[in-house]
């Protein structure tokens, strides 16, 4: 494509920038624009996905028909059948009369489905179906329906991985994606920032009457560095606030190094690890947590004694066939619960190495050992909880049993377990 006519498209939907891969995607949407192949707009939030199902619309056959956008994510899923498919009268608690959905009304022209990762999978199969037959029944109608709809969707969402998580149909995602068209995110487009914030600088000094800002050279190499996670929504809000607030109108790196936050969603250093679902926990209440962590507190302490242990004798007998991974599952600890005493195994980490102590050395170990030993009753921990827990409250076992969380039944019956009566 001509330079010349990319330019005039820019100007007339409102993007700006020169990047390649924005480049790409502009003639991407102008070439699938005369068929009625459905397109399918990813990238992250902020980059203007928007302004590209217009394009594809201005330059289709359909341009003088209808043109909707409706973003899937705010509408309760409840509704969102009504609305994208209409619903009869009486089909539902207020369904008052008949109503047309988003498919009948757009036919002829084009729908812009916002956020389609957002939706509920039997919405998803009706979608499926309309897409492939054009057909759609309305809620609470037994009557097939016919629509010309051509279907562009946006999401920020990476779908195949939304696919194999089951959260999005298959079949859904490959009949959307029959033309895929990829919005670079702002950090990819580092020679667009400045002409961008030219741009907002000089819409922002318009609308409210004011000199327009710039920025000194570091300034501007800051800018283009950062990362933007809000892509170029986020450069406007920022360029909109310095702006508004600040006096001086020459900004420098250390004016805008105020306004970049790096600590905002998609900014850790660090990605947080995910536990599988079969390995995260769910506790009932407070006194689970308790045990849990008690436990774990146990088994700390027994591994630690078993070091101890081979330290006091100054050598391991390690066998010949001896495993470095392998647990040694001859020890066991025992937890306390409602339902009586369960038996777990402990790992107890084998030290292949001799190591040798002086006399002071195993002294102070074997205080150490006497000590862990002594604060390590699970019983004695739960004791002083139910003691402490009665003095706070007067001796009142209704309060006391809300403040540890458990029943008035099982404080009376730790009460007596325990002696604590009197």
């Amino acid at each position: 494509m001509a330079k010349h006519p990319l330019q005039q498209i820019k100007q007339r939907f409102g993007i700006i920038g020169n990047s390649p891969e924005l480049d790409r995607a502009i003639d991407v949407a102008l070439q699938v624009a005369p068929t009625d192949l459905s397109v399918l707009i990813t990238g992250e939030s902020g980059t203007g996905k928007e302004n590209f199902p217009q394009i594809v619309h201005q330059y289709s056959r359909r341009k003088h028909g209808p043109y909707f956008a409706i973003n899937c994510g705010s509408i309760p899923e409840g509704t969102i059948d009504s609305e994208l498919f209409g619903h009869e009268k009486g089909s539902f608690t207020g369904a008052t009369g008949s109503r047309k959905g988003y498919f009948e009304v757009a036919d002829g022209g084009t729908l812009f489905l916002d956020e389609v990762g957002e939706l509920p999978l039997s919405t998803q199969a009706r979608l499926l179906r309309v897409l492939e037959s054009g057909e759609f029944i309305k809620v609470g109608s037994s009557k097939v329906e016919k629509s010309d709809v051509r279907l562009v969707a946006a999401t920020n969402l990476d779908m195949v991985k939304a696919v194999e998580k089951g959260k999005f149909r298959e079949d859904l995602y490959y009949r959307l994606n029959s033309v895929p068209i990829r919005i670079p995110p702002l950090r990819d487009r580092k020679e667009d920032i400045p002409l961008l914030f030219r741009k907002f600088t000089s819409d922002c000094a318009e609308k409210y009457m004011m000199p327009p800002i710039t920025l000194t050279d570091d300034a501007r190499e800051q800018l283009k560095n950062y990362r933007w996670p809000g892509n170029v929504r986020q450069l406007k809000n920022i360029t909109e606030q310095i702006s508004i607030i600040e006096q001086e109108r020459l900004i420098t790196s250390d004016i805008l190094q105020k306004y970049l936050p790096y600590n905002e969603v998609g900014m850790l250093p660090v990605p947080v690890s995910q536990q599988h679902d079969s390995d995260q926990r769910s506790f009932a209440n407070e006194r689970e947590i308790l045990y849990q962590v008690l436990f774990d507190m146990k088994k700390d302490i027994t591994d630690l004694k078993q070091v101890v242990k081979n330290l006091m004798e100054g050598s391991v007998n390690t066998p010949s066939s001896y495993d470095p991974d392998a647990p040694d599952m001859r020890s066991s600890t025992l937890i306390r619960h409602e339902q009586g005493e369960v038996s777990l195994p402990v790992k107890v980490e084998t030290m292949p190495k001799k190591i040798n102590l002086n006399e002071r050395e195993r002294g102070d170990i074997q205080e150490a050992t006497e000590y862990e030993e002594s604060a390590l009753s699970i019983s004695e921990v739960e004791r002083e909880m139910i003691a402490k827990a009665l003095e706070r409250h007067q001796g009142k076992r209704k309060l006391a049993a809300a403040d540890l969380g458990i029943s008035e039944r099982t404080l009376y019956r730790k009460i007596k377990e325990y002696k604590l009566e009197g």
